[in-house]
């Protein structure tokens, strides 16, 4: 069973390694990263890094996917790979076996976009914010990272991969949901509950809306709830073992 990982922003597939490395092997024989357009992968020309685009872009890779395993997919996303997981899950069911999303959030009512969301979707604000975070070299940009929270086990990696390319989907990306656009698209939540959905909570992650508001969005879904105490935006790389061992015994449920 192909177990495919999905990240978002700003960053590259490094964040999923030290989780990957903690799975059974069998199941890290299975795993597949998918770096969206822009953020580790090519930004190809006429492409507009619309959110719409990147689940579109997803859709298209698991179809290429499913097509040599001949099966569905286990999917994980985090950040803005969560919303595309999320997408993949209300639209394009029959390409997954399960999934899961920390994000799922933002498709509730009350959801709120975080301060620095808010400065990328204001013309001019976002790129000299962007300017300033990618600028200078790799170690500085990983001195940056690592003031992110990102461990240093991954800021380097990260780094390499950010610069104008990654900055210019930044932007496009975060237009193009715009405050309430994920809430209108939410109406469509309970759709994701025809596939078994897992919602990792973590406790001190300040951008995906509060816990309480992740779990209503999650009992919408359908999903089920984990909830990660003392871990934050970076649950993946801040605990990879505890992460791996909830991503396991989900599926071993399944």
């Amino acid at each position: 069973m192909t177990i495919v990982f999905v990240h978002g922003v700003p960053v590259t597939s490094a964040v999923w390694t030290p989780l990957i490395e903690q799975l059974p092997d069998s199941r890290r024989r299975d795993a597949v990263t998918l770096s969206p357009p822009g953020f580790g992968a090519t930004l190809p020309a006429g492409f507009g890094a619309t959110f719409v685009e990147y689940r579109d872009w997803l859709i298209g890779e698991l179809i290429q996917l499913q097509g040599r395993s001949q099966s569905p997919m286990d999917l994980v996303g985090h950040d803005f790979g969560g919303g595309y997981v999320l997408e993949v899950a209300m639209s394009r069911p029959d390409l997954v076996r399960s999934w899961v999303s920390d994000t799922i959030g933002g498709y509730e009512p009350d959801f709120t976009w975080h301060e620095i969301a808010k400065v990328w979707q204001t013309p001019g604000e976002g790129e000299r914010h962007l300017e300033a975070t990618f600028a200078g070299d790799v170690a500085e940009r990983t001195a940056r990272m690592i003031e992110w929270g990102i461990p240093a086990s991954a800021a380097e990696e990260v780094a390499a991969g950010q610069g104008p390319q990654m900055a210019r989907a930044i932007l496009a990306l975060y237009r193009s949901v715009p405050e309430g656009t994920l809430v209108e698209r939410g109406h469509n939540l309970p759709a994701a509950a025809a596939r078994p959905g897992l919602v990792p909570v973590a406790i001190d992650d300040l951008t995906a809306g509060s816990v309480a508001l992740r779990h209503r969005a999650a009992e919408r879904a359908g999903a089920q709830t984990v909830d990660l105490d003392g871990l934050g935006h970076w649950w993946m790389l801040q605990d990879p073992n505890r992460s791996a061992a909830m991503l396991t015994g989900f599926w071993d449920r399944l």
